[in-house]
């Protein structure tokens, strides 16, 4: 009998977690999903639950690697950012995996500015705008200053998907996708650990960097154990393996992040005001990126959309693009304005009253999403050599809004595009040659060009 040969990927984002296995075609073979209630840190504050998740993670690598339906030859993680798991010698985690969404204290990160020189300065050095608990450098710092004798028994600070990485291999190391997202701990024009880091001594926490394509261990049954990503530089990878020209991802969900990975030219201060960051690709190459609250801004107003004409808040799945209602507004695109604010949505300050018909509404609220969506965007698109656009998630299947993306972006090739569990997908693709001796396939991907009507 013929086992296929697979790889299992763990994509544990902060909410669902996901076992994906892949067989040499990337085809799912297997896909199951898993939700761990949260428990309290020390401070009550709610947190993951790193002893069931590791647990989970555990049991279920034995459970394929002793599969007799397939030969499993690589295990990899993509896993969410802003997360440390710290250590001790024998490997035991010392405190609780805090939650970025913890507030951070106003005095010590005073204090930590006072400590460091401007805080402008250091965002643009480290590419982090000051987000508290979400810069995971703070989280390290706070830990060091309020609880001092236990951060001396840490032995290694692990961002979260090392973190897994190391439980199977016994081999600790640090990977620049989970170092350099808005952590505060990477001086990107020097290319190394900021100063801070250094002169806190918490350098002295961390592992030996290693690539993203490294096999950080080989289990006794022969099994090949990645290093493991963060999941949105993960996202990206399926795009920069498949597509031969520069493009921008446009990734859509709760948060709409545009990606531009040809775009590696310094933070500037108006793009750090803007909600303007870098990631670090799986090769270190910055990625320059943009953020926009765009999809948790539609769930609000649909809900508004329901209530006001008395439908379901689904309804607009069923709302079909209609060129008389765009009779007034241009196919120009929209240059990036000064006033410009990704965190004010135009759409909530209109009268519900204005607008004939449930129809004409919602094509001028993705009117307003589509007009914030571009100045983001364009934020790291213009002086690019890109000339494709790519918007994958939620977004990418609602045909308004691609319509309206493609009038205004009609110099630019706009495709919608299908790559499900891209991180998963991505943290597969990351190890190819360590796993499968075929080709990359070329159907991996799926695009449709919008074209401008």
């Amino acid at each position: 009998m013929h086992r296929p040969q697979v790889i299992l990927i763990f994509d544990i984002g902060k909410t669902n977690k996901k076992i994906l296995v892949y067989n040499q075609q990337y085809e799912v073979l297997f896909e199951e999903f898993a939700n761990f209630e949260e428990i309290e840190d020390e401070d009550g504050f709610p947190c993951e639950d790193l002893v069931a998740l590791t647990d989970w993670v555990i049991r279920s690598f034995k459970k394929w690697k002793n599969n007799p339906e397939v030969e499993l030859k690589a295990i990899n993680f993509s896993a969410y950012g802003a997360s440390f798991v710290l250590v001790d010698e024998k490997g035991v985690p010392c405190f609780p995996l805090y939650n970025y969404l913890k507030p951070f204290p106003s005095t010590l990160q005073k204090t930590f500015y006072e400590k460091n020189g401007d805080n402008e300065k250091f965002a643009l050095e480290t590419a982090s705008p000051n987000l508290g608990s979400l810069n995971a450098g703070m989280q390290l710092y706070r830990l060091k200053v309020e609880k001092a004798a236990q951060f001396k028994k840490v032995k290694f600070a692990l961002h979260l998907p090392q973190f897994f990485s190391y439980m199977l291999s016994n081999n600790p190391i640090s990977e620049m996708t989970s170092i350099g997202c808005h952590t505060a701990l990477w001086d990107f024009p020097s290319n190394a650990y900021h100063h801070w880091v250094k002169r806190e001594e918490i350098i002295d926490k961390f592992p030996p960097i290693q690539s993203a394509q490294t096999i950080a261990g080989i289990d006794n049954s022969g099994v090949k154990i990645g290093a493991g990503l963060h999941d949105s530089s993960a996202a990206l990878i399926p795009y920069l393996k498949c597509v031969h020209e520069p493009f921008l991802l446009i990734s859509t969900g709760t948060w709409c992040i545009s990606l531009n990975p040809f775009n590696q030219s310094p933070l500037t201060k108006l793009e750090l005001e803007k909600d303007c960051l870098f990631y670090i690709s799986y090769n270190r190459i910055p990625v320059k990126a943009s953020r926009l609250f765009a999809g948790q801004e539609h769930e609000k107003q649909v809900r508004r959309l329901a209530q006001h004409f008395d439908v379901e808040v689904e309804y607009y799945q069923q709302v079909k693009f209609n060129a008389t209602f765009f009779d007034n507004i241009s196919k120009d695109e929209i240059n990036i304005l000064d006033d410009f604010n990704p965190h004010q949505f135009t759409f909530t300050n209109y009268s519900l009253a204005e607008f004939s018909s449930y129809e004409d509404a919602y094509h001028r609220l993705i009117v307003n999403l589509v007009d914030m969506q571009i100045q983001s965007t364009n934020l790291i698109l213009l002086n690019s050599p890109v000339k494709s656009i790519y918007v994958d998630g939620g977004f990418s299947k609602n045909e308004i809004f691609m319509q309206i993306l493609a009038n205004k972006y009609s110099s630019y090739n706009v495709y919608a595009a299908a790559a499900p569990n891209a991180s998963a997908l991505g943290a597969a693709m990351v190890l190819h040659e360590e796993w499968n001796n075929n080709e990359l396939p070329s159907s991996i991907l799926r695009f449709e060009q919008i074209q401008p009507k």
